[in-house]
């Protein structure tokens, strides 16, 4: 069965927030653009709603996950609305590829694992904003693309990103050609961690869900802090902030439990 959330009435809009409660375990939220007759393509007014929340969340002491989609069947995020972006001049231009940067940022800023539910086009922006996600699981019919150069824009920000995840050469490929990919070539070269069909997104999400739930919730903030550190240390500084952060693990009694648990069912 599907995770059930509950929505959030303080906000609404084109960018809506959920919460599903697992009890003294924490919760759960789920982000989803609510712009499906544009393929949830993101404007100024739905980038500033998607910072305000993914900064909300940050905060959130109870937050264990956080699953990032888009509404309907057909898109994850088509990518910037082009309609937006007509007639900008280099100020305007800058100051909209800089709310988008920012509404990645504070979605990279979430300190627990972020799941980017890919259930359509994944486009551009969107594919950005994917990039920006931890995890990432597609439907078997997303599209995934960086089509930027094709209407005569550079792709930018956030695809700084996708070397490390899927290298050099087929970032450049992404990048120069404009062309996209199936959901097949994007679990081949490394982008999404696992296909499923469309009927079988959710299951796949809450089988993601449920190992990250089972997992020691400090621990997890911590490892998840630490691979952001990992993106920009060298070799040796990265490993000194790994001995920092295994002992900064010792400072509550959270090891000590998961241990004693542990034990318990490994013992004949």
């Amino acid at each position: 069965m599907s995770t059930v959330f509950t929505p959030d009435p303080s906000l609404s809009g084109p960018v809506s927030l959920a919460y599903a409660d697992h009890g003294e375990k924490g919760h759960i939220a789920r982000l989803a653009i609510e712009r499906p007759r544009k393929l949830n393509t993101l404007d100024l007014d739905a980038l500033a709603v998607l910072t305000a929340a993914a900064l909300r969340l940050k905060s959130d002491e109870r937050l264990r996950a956080v699953v990032l989609t888009g509404a309907g069947e057909r898109a994850f995020i088509g990518g910037a609305d082009i309609t937006a972006m007509t007639g900008l001049d280099p100020a305007g231009a800058r100051a909209f590829i800089t709310a988008l940067h920012g509404a990645i940022a504070a979605i990279r800023a979430i300190p627990v694992p972020v799941i980017a539910r890919i259930n359509g086009y994944c486009l551009g922006g969107g594919l950005e904003v994917a990039a920006g996600c931890d995890l990432r699981v597609a439907a078997d019919t997303a599209v995934f693309g960086m089509p930027e150069v094709r209407v005569g824009i550079p792709s930018v920000i956030e695809a700084a990103l996708l070397p490390r995840l899927i290298g050099w050469g087929k970032t450049a490929e992404l990048l120069y050609l404009g062309q996209t990919i199936d959901a097949a070539e994007a679990l081949a070269c490394g982008f999404v961690g696992k296909v499923v069909s469309l009927a079988g997104l959710d299951a796949a999400v809450d089988a993601w869900l449920d190992g990250l739930l089972a997992a020691g919730p400090k621990a997890l903030r911590l490892q998840k802090a630490l691979v952001t550190q990992w993106e920009t240390l060298p070799l040796d500084a990265a490993i000194a902030a790994g001995i920092d952060c295994f002992a900064a693990a010792y400072e509550s009694d959270e090891p000590a439990r998961f241990m004693a648990a542990f034990a318990v069912r490994k013992r004949p």
